[in-house]
């Protein structure tokens, strides 16, 4: 089995080393950063297979704002991104998650809400909204969410889902 390399992103160093406990029991290889610039000088140094970033670190939408990085530079948008967050995730059965976020922000119930994290529970296709300060919506599509605290039976199937869909392992 190829031996596969995860960047964990989180400024919080007891996430980080729960995370990495997790992971390194099942024999993948870790590598941790506090922040955003310092996850992307990972990502150019390290060379990961799959990063897990932290939503809020330095700032409130620095997660988001990494994940978009990585999305929209064509050397790393290959690169499978999950986020680890204690905001509630909405879920949805339609194909089109970008569409479902849209449409949540027209429910009043929604549409003041600054984040809206959204997943398809049938194709595990996941996304972010988030405003930016400016208000205007931003789409950032990820490959999954995990909820925190850490929690080994969550985390590793997602893990392992996100490895599989890459073809990683």
């Amino acid at each position: 089995m190829k031996n596969v390399k995860i960047l964990l992103v989180d400024d919080d160093v007891d996430i980080l080393n729960v995370m990495q406990a997790i992971l390194v029991k099942e024999k993948y290889t870790v590598v941790t950063a506090n922040n955003k610039v310092e996850g992307m000088d990972k990502i150019r140094n390290e060379k990961p297979d799959m990063a897990i970033l932290d939503v809020m670190m330095s700032t409130h939408y620095e997660g988001f704002e990494m994940a978009k990085e990585l999305r929209d530079n064509p050397h790393y948008k290959n690169i499978p991104v999950m986020m680890f967050t204690s905001i509630d995730i909405l879920t949805t059965t339609r194909a089109d998650v970008q569409a479902m976020a849209r449409e949540f922000r027209l429910d009043p119930n929604y549409s003041q809400m600054d984040v809206l994290l959204v997943k398809d529970i049938n194709s595990g296709d996941a996304g972010v909204d988030y405003k930016t300060k400016d208000g205007k919506s931003e789409w950032v599509p990820v490959d999954g969410f995990v909820a925190k605290p850490a929690d080994s039976k969550k985390v590793l199937p997602e893990v392992k889902r996100l490895l599989q869909k890459y073809k990683i392992i």
